[in-house]
Formats: structure tokens, sequence, C-alpha cells
């Protein structure tokens, strides 16, 4: 049996090797390494999976957030409310601009921001809220879209672990990302969309957005050498770009083999005392960056799959209001309980594309015989 891994990229890229190899050689050849055509082509079907009007590739997901932010001409010391239960780069982006994140808890079910507890947040400094669609289940964006639309506030959606997830809102089926003023993508390797390095991307359906983002990527400018406002330097290289254009051709046969290994889980798993399985909404298709379990014993569970050589991640094992660079007297220890219970009970077993039957059973008998020991 092949060894069992979190996310295993080899035999996905087997089966585009040829293709990938041809079309890295086309860019050496042509020596555009930088914002060349691979990267316009990739920038426009990129929207076009989005069915959204721009897409701006950037250097990876934390500077898709920051740009995001910087987009929206914020001032220092305005507020802006998102979960702690994420990575760091979502509240990361947040400090770096001198602006205040202002953590809420979440749902203990879907993992996301309890759009129920943002109102209660907002304050007269609020300008903006970040849902984070946490492994690939999309949050409660109805309900959030709400809440700024009454309010008057932006929504960055940060979409780095669930492209291809949709939401519906007013009615309609879309794509998480495109239903806020603007999505962040990452394509870290392991991502569902994953490039050979680091990579990122912006999404808006606002052409004055676009514009300021577009700038912004580009050291401030739009005409070499001539400066409208603070940029950065951010963007995604060929070589990158016409590997995730090689891979966004067969991202929805990606996420079905995710949607595919999710429910044979479910089925393996249902029924365990005390073992809660990952939800789903109706109002949303998870895509499954990650196949989550929460359970009390579960560091217990991961010392036994370790020593079957079975691999596991506790993602995240400290939610960011308690990590020091985000103490706040607003979010005490204790204070956003559910965050802070789920950071104790949260496990993730392997989850990627090229999984094999053998794998499989191996996984969920070891996980099976835990529980009956």
């Amino acid at each position: 049996m092949r060894p069992i891994q979190m996310v295993d990229l080899q035999p996905q890229y087997a089966r585009i090797q040829s293709e990938v190899e041809a079309a890295f050689a086309d860019v050496i050849r042509s020596g555009a390494f930088i914002n060349g055509p691979a990267v316009k082509s990739f920038q426009q079907n990129l929207a076009n999976f989005l069915d959204c009007k721009h897409v701006v590739a950037c250097g990876n997901g934390t500077d898709a957030l920051q740009i995001a932010l910087m987009a929206l001409n914020l001032q220092p010391g305005d507020e802006v409310i998102t979960t702690p239960f994420t990575f760091v780069a979502t509240a990361e982006v947040i400090g770096l601009l001198g602006l205040v994140p202002v953590f809420v808890d979440v749902e203990a079910d879907s993992f996301n921001i309890d759009p129920t507890l943002v109102e209660a947040a907002i304050t007269e400094k609020t300008r903006c809220i970040i849902p984070v669609h946490l492994f690939g289940r999309a949050c409660n964006m109805q309900a959030i879209m709400d809440i700024a639309r009454q309010h008057c506030l932006f929504v960055i959606e940060d979409n780095a672990q669930a492209i291809g997830a949709t939401c519906i809102v007013d009615g309609v089926e879309q794509k998480t990302g495109t239903i806020g003023d603007i999505g962040c993508l990452s394509f870290y390797p392991s991502k569902n969309l994953g490039a050979f390095g680091d990579g990122g991307a912006i999404n808006t359906n606002n052409d004055e957005l676009h514009q300021r983002i577009h700038r912004i990527c580009n050291h401030g400018s739009d005409k070499r050498y001539y400066y409208e406002t603070v940029g950065v330097n951010s963007r995604l290289d060929s070589l990158q770009a016409v590997l995730l254009d090689i891979k966004l051709k067969h991202l929805n046969e990606y996420l079905q083999a995710r949607i595919k290994l999710a429910n044979a889980y479910d089925i393996a798993l249902s029924g365990i005392s005390g073992l809660v399985l990952p939800a789903r909404a109706e109002h949303s298709k998870h895509v499954f960056h990650q196949y989550t379990l929460c359970n009390p014993e579960r560091d217990a569970l991961q010392q036994f799959l370790n020593a079957q050589e079975i691999p596991t991640m506790v993602y995240y094992p400290v939610p960011l209001h308690v990590q020091k660079p985000y103490l706040d007297a607003r979010h005490p220890v204790g204070g956003l309980p559910i965050s802070e219970r789920l950071s104790k009970e949260v496990l993730s077993l392997p989850m990627h594309t090229e999984m094999d039957d053998e794998q499989f059973e191996k996984i969920v008998t070891e996980v099976i015989k835990f529980y009956k020991k």
C-alpha cells in the first residue's frame, strides 16, 4: 500500500505531467515570466469559472487579503469583524494595516462565523466583515450580506479554502468569493486548486475596486514609473499561471472526488458515539478542503492514528483571540467559548483527490477500532 498522506499531490501531477511540461517549456521559450499572456489567460479563465467580472492574480493568499483591505481605503483604527477560528493570515493583514480585528465566535456545526453574533459586534468604527469559508464550507452569506447592507459595511470573503463552493443568496446560487465586495483566493500547493509554490488571486464585480486592486498589486501604478498610490509588489508568475490554468480545467473533477471521499467517510464513520462528522447545509455546497471531525478525545485519537502511520492535522490548535499579537480585553480567555472548545476537539483526516480504496479502508478501520477499544 502506498503511504497515506494528508495531501498526495504526485499522482494528481502524473495525470497532467506532459501538458504541464509542454506549457512550462512554452513559457520558458517566450521569456514572458511576469505578467505575460499566461497570467492574463488564467485570470480570464478563473473569472469565467467563478462567474465574476474581474480577477487579479497576486503573490499569495495573504497578499490577496491585504490588497483587498487596502483597496477599501480604510483608515487606521477602523474595525474589521472576523472569526478567531482561522489561519492567522485573516487577522494578520488587519493588524498590518493598523486596523482593529474584532473577533466573533463561530457556529459549532459549521466552524464558520456566527452571523447572529456579528450585529452585536458592530460599532461606529466598524467598516468591514471578513467571513472565512472554512474547510470548504460556505458561511451563511445570506445573513452576513443582510447585515452588511443594513449597516453599509464592506464584505471581503476569505475564500482560500473554498474555491468552487456555492451558497444561495437572494434566491440565487453563487460561487463563494463572488457574493461580497471582494473575494480572496490562495493557491498554496495543498489547496483544492494548488500551484507548485505560492500564488493567490483577488476577484470582484466592482469596476472601481478592480482598478484599485490592479494598481495596488503593481506598486500603486497604472503606468510604468508613474504612481497613483502606495502599493505593493505582488504578482503571480507565468509558470504558476499556466499550471493553474491546466488544473482549473480539471477543478470540477477534483472537487467531485473530494465530495465523493467525504461522503464515503460519512457512511463509514456514522453512528460512532461522541464523534461529530462535518455538517452540510441546505444553502450551500461543501467542497471539502478538509474533512474535520470533532470529539473530546481528539488528542488520544490523533496519537492512536499516528501509531498506525495515518497522518492527521489539527486546524487550528489555538484560536487567534488568545494568541499574543491579538490579545484584547474585548475577547478574554473564555469569551469565545465555541472557538476555544473546537480548538481542543477538531481533527482533520487525510483528504485529497488521489486516495485509493486500500488507503481509505485502512483509515476508517483504525478510527472505528479506536472507538471500540
